[in-house]
C-alpha cells in the first residue's frame, strides 16, 4: 500500500528488526514506542502529522483536525499531557493516533473509520494499518486461521467485531485504544438523545464539516452517483474540477449524475464498467484488510483515468444521517415487502443485518461434506450478532440504535474509502465529529430521508434540483409506492439499478475459468460469493505466506 502506519511498543532497534526505515517517510521513536509513517500528504494541514519535540512524541495518521486548527500531533501531545486519554475527545476526523505516554497508547477515531491491527510477536506488541504487515511480524506457525471468523466472512462478507481471520491478529476495539499489555474502550461513541431542530442543526454541521475540509492539494474530484449523498459532497466543495461515475454512459444513473455535475460547473466523466468492475485481484483484495470483501472497490480499475490529486465522496452519509441500518416496518403486498418510513417496533436485528451485509448461505450446498458453513447458517449469524451487540450494550439504550451501531462498527463498504485514500488525498466528510455527534444525539425516528432532505434544502436550496432516477418523487412514501408499482404493473419498466450489473459482467467475461478452474461444484454459486471466495484465498495467501490456499480449502477445514 502507498500509505501506512506501522509501529512497535519498543525502541528503534526493535522497529528496524521488523521493517526497513527507508519504506517510510518518517520514523519517530520515544521511550516506549517507535512508529513509521508513510503518507504523501504528511505535514499538509488536516493530514498526517508528527510531533517529536517538547512533550510526548506523537503521531496522528490520516485526516485529523485539532480544536484550535493547529497541527494535530502537536496539539494532541500537549492535550494528552494535560488530560490523558480524555484528550482523544477533542480530536476530530478519521485517524489512528499514537502517543508515547506512560504507558504509550494507540487510539482510533470514535467510529473506527481507520482500522488498526495488532499482534503480540517475539519483538513485542506490533501494530499498524496494514494487517498483512502486522501478520508478517508473527512466526508463520502463529498465523492460525480462526474458523469462526472465516465463517463470518463466508456468510456475510465481513469479520465481525475486533477479530480478523487470523487468530494471532486482532483490531484495536471500536472507539478504543491499545497499550503495550492491553486494550480498552473510550466513551466518545455513545447514544444520548436530545430535542433540537434536527434539520437546521444538521445543515449547520454539514457547513462546518465541509469548511474544515476545503482546499485540499491539487485538483479535486468527487465520486458522484445520482443519489443524495455524493451530490452533498459536490455542493459542499466549491472548487471541484471533475466528477466520476462508474457505469454506462447511457444509463439513467450516469445521465442524472452528469446533470448534477453540470449544475455545479464541474466536468463529468463516466468510468465505463467492464471486467475491471468485477475482478478482485490480490492488489484489490488487500483493501478489504482481510475483514471485508473487496467488491465495494467498484472504481478500483479506473485509478489511472481519474486525473485529480484529491478526492471527496459521500460514504456513510446514509449510515450516520439517513438511518441506513435502521430496521423499518413494512407491509406485505403481492408477495413483496413495501417499506414504510417508520421503525419496526420489534426488530429482528440479525435479519436486518443479514439483508444489509450480503448474507448468503449457499456454500453449504456447494460443498456439503466439509463446509465451514454450519448446517443452520442463520442460527450462526444470530449468535454472532448477539455476541457483538452484547459487547456494545453500554453504548445504546434503544435496540434501533443498537442495530445502527452494529452496522457502523462492521461497516462492509469501507474498502471503497480505503482504496481512495491510498491513491489520492481523500477527505472523509461523514466522519466529522460534529456529524457523528448529530447521529448520536438524534433519536432514530428522525434519522431518515425526510430530515435529511429538509437539511439539504437549508444547506443548499438547489441541491435537490435533479431527483435520483429511482426516487423521482420528493417523499419517501411516494418513492416506495412508485418503485413497487414499477415492479408489479405490466407495461411499467422497473427502475434501473444505480450500480452496474456485476452478475452480467462476471458471466460475460467467463470469470469462472479464471477464478475457479477445476472447481465445477462452485460454478453455480452467485458471482458475489465466488468473488468472496477469491478475496479470502488472496488474503490468506498474503497473510500466511502459504500459496496452497484454494477456493475449496477456504470453505473446508
Amino acid at each position: 500500500m502507498r500509505k501506512e502506519l506501522f509501529g512497535v511498543f519498543g525502541d528503534r532497534e526493535a522497529f528496524d528488526g521488523l521493517r526497513a526505515s527507508e519504506f517510510f517517510d518518517r520514523v519517530v521513536g520515544g521511550d516506549g514506542v517507535t512508529v513509521g509513517v508513510r503518507d504523501c500528504a504528511l505535514g499538509y494541514p488536516g493530514r498526517s502529522s508528527v510531533h517529536a519535540g517538547d512533550g510526548h512524541t506523537c503521531v496522528v495518521w490520516g485526516e485529523a483536525y485539532a480544536p484550535d486548527d493547529s497541527d494535530a500531533a502537536a496539539w494532541l501531545s500537549q492535550a494528552y499531557r494535560d488530560h490523558g486519554r480524555a484528550a482523544f475527545d477533542g480530536l476530530n476526523g478519521s485517524y489512528v493516533a499514537v502517543v508515547d505516554g506512560d504507558p504509550p497508547v494507540v487510539a482510533v477515531d470514535q467510529a473506527r473509520t481507520w482500522e488498526c491491527f495488532y499482534a503480540d510477536t517475539p519483538a513485542g506488541r506490533v501494530f499498524g494499518t496494514d494487517p498483512a504487515s502486522v501478520a508478517g511480524a508473527l512466526p508463520q506457525s502463529d498465523r492460525a486461521v480462526l474458523d469462526e471468523a472465516l465463517t463470518e466472512f463466508v456468510l456475510l462478507g465481513v469479520v465481525l467485531g475486533d477479530r480478523t481471520v487470523l487468530g494471532g491478529v486482532d483490531r484495536v476495539p471500536f472507539d478504543g485504544y491499545l497499550e503495550p499489555s492491553g486494550v480498552g474502550a473510550l466513551d466518545r461513541f455513545v447514544y444520548d438523545h436530545r430535542e433540537f431542530d434536527y434539520a437546521a442543526e444538521l445543515a449547520d454541521r454539514l457547513r462546518a464539516a465541509f469548511a474544515r475540509r476545503q482546499n485540499l492539494p491539487g485538483e479535486s474530484g468527487v465520486l458522484l452517483s445520482a443519489g443524495y449523498d455524493s451530490r452533498t459532497a459536490l455542493a459542499g466543495v466549491p472548487d471541484v474540477e471533475t466528477c466520476y461515475t462508474v457505469g454506462q454512459p447511457d444509463a439513467d444513473e450516469g445521465q442524472v449524475a452528469r446533470r448534477i455535475a453540470d449544475q455545479y460547473d464541474a466536468h463529468h466523466e463516466t468510468l465505463v464498467a467492464d471486467e475491471r468492475y468485477v475482478i478482485t485481484d490480490p492488489e484489490t483484495t488487500q483493501f478489504g484488510l482481510g475483514v471485508k470483501e473487496s467488491l465495494h472497490v467498484h472504481h478500483g480499475g479506473h485509478t489511472d483515468e481519474m486525473g485529480v490529486d484529491s478526492i471527496y465522496h459521500g460514504l456513510l452519509f446514509d449510515t450516520f444521517l439517513r438511518g441506513y441500518f435502521l430496521p423499518l416496518d413494512a407491509v406485505e403486498l403481492f408477495g413483496r415487502r413495501l417499506p414504510r418510513q417508520r421503525l419496526e417496533p420489534e426488530p429482528d436485528v440479525a435479519a436486518t443485518v443479514a439483508s444489509k451485509f450480503g448474507y448468503h448461505p449457499e456454500f453449504a450446498d456447494a460443498v456439503p461434506e466439509c463446509s465451514r458453513v454450519p448446517e443452520d447458517a442463520m442460527a450462526f449469524v444470530r449468535d454472532a450478532v448477539d455476541r457483538e451487540l452484547e459487547q456494545l450494550e453500554d453504548r445504546y439504550d434503544s435496540i434501533h440504535d443498537g442495530t445502527a451501531l452494529f452496522g457502523i462498527q462492521n461497516q462492509p463498504t469501507m474498502p471503497f474509502r480505503l482504496h481512495l485514500a491510498d491513491n489520492f488525498v481523500e477527505s472523509f466528510v461523514a466522519a466529522d465529529a460534529g456529524l457523528v455527534d448529530w447521529h448520536l444525539s438524534t433519536p432514530p425516528e428522525h434519522r431518515n430521508d425526510e430530515t435529511y432532505r429538509e437539511a439539504l434544502e437549508q444547506f443548499d436550496a438547489d441541491v435537490l434540483r435533479h431527483n435520483p432516477p429511482d426516487r423521482p418523487h420528493s417523499t419517501y412514501r411516494r418513492n416506495q409506492v412508485s418503485k413497487f408499482l414499477h415492479e408489479i404493473v405490466p407495461g411499467l419498466d422497473p427502475y434501473q439499478s444505480p450500480l452496474p450489473n456485476r452478475d452480467e459482467l462476471y458471466d460475460r467475461h467467463d470469470y469462472d475459468d479464471e477464478l475457479l478452474p477445476g472447481y465445477g461444484s462452485l460454478h453455480g454459486l452467485p458471482p458475489r460469493l465466488k468473488l468472496r471466495l477469491n478475496d479470502a484465498r488472496n488474503w490468506l495467501e498474503l497473510a500466511t505466506e502459504d500459496k496452497s490456499w484454494t477456493p475449496r480449502s477456504v470453505l473446508c477445514r
